[in-house]
């Protein structure tokens, strides 16, 4: 798979070439020459970058498929080509499967399915037994077959104790944390934002409060234990606040944004379309703004997708009884694009950060380096349609809307796969 990229922008604050143009080669899966005006050689395909920025492959830390036990959802071939037209060349995917991933032999069942794919596709484990937030899962036996951290999904760790002992058995074992912020007996079965909106709408909404208490817990957690703990999907200013506080105070936390939080509003409600049905829910334009600078500020370590994929049945139904989530792996680039973040903000939020979040190989674009990259451009358009999703599924308000942003190339694993005009 040897390849001549002509006149791209280098995006990656690793690299000696960062935010230089020039020409890269790749052979045999390894980046061999970086330089202005190379030749072409023999047997490479020649790609014009002009326009275009690469930068590592882009990593999702927070992916929902259906393998094992709902594909019609999701499978690891549909999710590993949804990921790679979206510009992914690694996924961290979530054990809320059905059996859930919480022994060994389920970590390895992933790992083995998608070995040999241009995506690396690598299995978050369960904190607690069947997501139940009871009994402790087999942490040690999932991260010595290859678990890179450990969640209960969609589920909020509800018992303070359970979580308390978690965080010191992950601690003992050099394990992360990524925790789903929500009090649920604040939260009850509300469904929006609590807001002027909720009120309009005649429905039970989900305060602030239920994510910042939840926040709040953890922060005392991972300061009286001296322990890391990752929050994942933050969705108000509230929280944007207590974790740069707590950053500030050298707590060892972190946390990520799904893109569509940055950019969707509760306003989009109105018409109780269920595509716009998330969790959290959806806030105000205040918060997108503070999730916005808190990005830039490095308050907020990563952008994640928050890929949750549903069969019609799920989602054409009335807003109240509707599933959460979207599909969401090939828009996080627009939507990025759309939230006003250039392409170096992109390479950190999107490729480099999330891999040191779980302590994985940062890929370099560099001479010698094995070849994992992107290769995108910020102000083409492109129709996100029936045909473009790569998809099993359609949960998503975006579709059969033009875009900016598109993702034009992906390279892993000396594979390599190019998205046309």
């Amino acid at each position: 798979m040897n390849l001549l990229l002509k006149g791209v922008t280098i995006a990656d604050p690793n690299s000696s070439f960062n935010h230089k143009t020039c020409d890269v080669r790749v052979a045999e899966g390894k980046i061999t020459a970086i330089g202005d005006a190379l030749k072409t050689i023999p047997n490479e395909e020649v790609i014009e970058g002009k326009g275009a920025f690469l930068s590592p492959g882009f990593f999702d830390l927070n992916c929902s498929i259906g393998d094992p036990g709902f594909e019609t959802k999701e499978d690891i071939q549909t999710a590993t080509a949804t990921a790679q037209a979206g510009g992914f060349t690694g996924l961290a995917v979530l054990p809320h499967t059905k059996p859930v991933v919480h022994s060994k032999a389920e970590v390895q069942y992933i790992i083995n399915k998608a070995k040999n794919n241009l995506v690396d596709v690598h299995p978050i484990g369960a904190i607690s037994h069947d997501l139940e937030g009871k009994e402790m899962a087999e942490m040690f036996d999932m991260q010595q077959a290859g678990a890179v951290a450990f969640s209960d999904g969609t589920r909020p760790v509800t018992d303070d104790g359970f979580m308390s002992r978690a965080l010191q058995y992950a601690k003992g074992i050099n394990a992360l944390l990524i925790v789903y912020p929500e009090n649920k007996s604040i939260a009850g079965k509300s469904q929006i934002n609590e807001s002027k909106t909720s009120v309009l709408l005649g429905m039970k909404g989900i305060p602030a409060l239920a994510e910042e208490m939840h926040i709040s817990r953890d922060i005392f957690l991972a300061t009286y234990l001296d322990a890391p703990v990752h929050v994942s999907n933050i969705s108000t200013a509230g929280s944007v606040a207590l974790i740069k506080k707590a950053k500030k105070d050298g707590v060892k936390i972190t946390c990520d944004v799904a893109a569509h939080h940055l950019v969707f509003t509760e306003e989009l409600l109105n018409d109780f379309d269920s595509n716009y049905k998330i969790k959290p829910p959806l806030r105000s334009k205040a918060d997108n703004k503070a999730l916005i600078t808190g990005l830039k500020d490095g308050t907020i370590d990563a952008v994640a997708s928050q890929h949750r994929p549903h069969e019609p049945e799920f989602k054409s139904v009335e807003f109240e009884i509707a599933a959460y989530g979207i599909i969401a792996l090939q828009t996080v680039l627009p939507l990025l694009v759309k939230a006003g973040f250039d392409a170096a903000q992109i390479a950190e939020k999107l490729a480099v950060n999330p891999r040191k979040l779980l302590n994985l190989p940062v890929p370099v674009i560099a001479e010698g380096e094995p070849a994992n990259f992107t290769l995108f451009n910020l102000t083409e358009k492109w129709l996100y349609d029936a045909k473009s999703n790569q998809s099993k599924s359609r949960n998503t308000p975006l579709l059969n809307q033009t875009l900016t942003g598109k993702v034009q190339l992906v390279y892993n694993n000396n594979q390599f796969q190019e998205y046309g005009q």
